[in-house]
Order: structure tokens, then sequence, then C-alpha cells
């Protein structure tokens, strides 16, 4: 950031006073400008034993495979968001939506809400950040070319949990090690 939002004038990042880290704040009118996390919100949905995948049709990871994800907008609750991106991306509509899992992606700052529900009535198709959308049994499912990590892993939890017949709501963090590999650690 160099330039103040309210005023006009240059920015400087520095830690204002009564805070501990540094903020953007302005030169000339003292505004301080925080810079929080992006709240993604997507969703896991089901239609008869099968979960919608879209591959992507925008960057990051152009052509690979993800659940429909994305940026929730102002003035909009989480599930709406989930349900809002699996309506763009996949022209899909969710049902019976509930909070799957909280995942903190702290090394891009972003926090990721899924959810869990069932496609209404087994349609989808490509929406315009979406290449192709299709219905995917577990083991059809194209592991190594799924988008994010996060995905992954939720999915991957989600068919143990099926499997068993129970699910749980999932809290956790992503972690990037030095050598660019993630894991992710479960809080429960």
């Amino acid at each position: 950031m160099k330039f103040c939002s309210q005023c006009g004038a240059s920015v400087s990042l520095r830690v204002p006073e009564g805070d501990n880290l540094p903020r953007h704040v302005c030169d000339a009118c003292g505004t301080i400008h925080y810079l929080n996390p992006k709240i993604v919100a997507g969703c896991i949905l089901e239609w008869q034993d099968r979960i919608l995948l879209c591959r992507r049709a925008i960057e990051p990871r152009y052509g690979f495979w993800t659940l429909p994800a994305g940026f929730m907008e102002n003035d909009e609750s989480a599930m709406a968001a989930a349900a809002r991106e699996a309506l763009e991306e996949a022209r899909a509509v969710g049902e019976n939506l509930k909070l799957y899992g909280v995942y903190s992606l702290i090394h891009v700052s972003q926090v990721y809400l899924m959810f869990r529900g069932e496609l209404k009535d087994g349609h989808a198709s490509p929406g315009h950040e979406s290449l192709e959308v299709g219905l995917y049994a577990e083991q059809e499912i194209p592991w190594d070319q799924i988008a994010f990590t996060v995905v992954h892993e939720t999915l991957r939890q989600y068919f143990v949990e099926r499997r068993s017949g129970v699910f749980h709501t999932h809290l956790g963090d992503i972690i990037r090690d030095g050598n660019h590999q993630f894991r992710i650690e479960r809080y429960y």
C-alpha cells in the first residue's frame, strides 16, 4: 500500500501507538489501514455418492480440479458465499449446507470455510471460472490434479467420515514448511 484511501496522502509502514504489529499509517491524516485475512467459502456437494468438482479456468492452478469455492463478498453470510460460488463456478445449487471445516492458511492470509451439502437435482455445468465440471466417486477423483492442499485434505477427511457415517466439524491450519510442502494440523 502506498497511498491512503481516506485522503490520498502517502502511507508509512510502522507500529501505531497502542498496537504491536506494523500497519500502513497515513502520514497526513493518521488513518490506520488494517490488512486482514481473506475469507474463502466453498462446499462439498454430493449427488448419489459422487462429489462435484470444477476444473479451474483461472489462475492460480489453471486446469487443476477443485471444489467450488471463492472469496466471500461484503454484505454476505459465509453460507451464502459458499452457495453463490457453487452457482457461479458450476451453475450448481447446494442444499442443506452444513459447516464442515475451518482452515487457516497462514502463509497466504486466508481462512477457508468449507461446507458440505447436497447437489440439487444432480445438475451442474461450467460457469465462467470453470473449464468443466464433473461428479466423481471417491476412486475416480484425480487426486494428483487437485489444485489446493486445503481442498485435497478436506476431501480426504470427508471420504473417511462418509465411510464411517459420522461427520464432524473440523478446525485446522495448513502449514507450509521450508521445502514448500504443506501439511495440515488438525484441531477438533
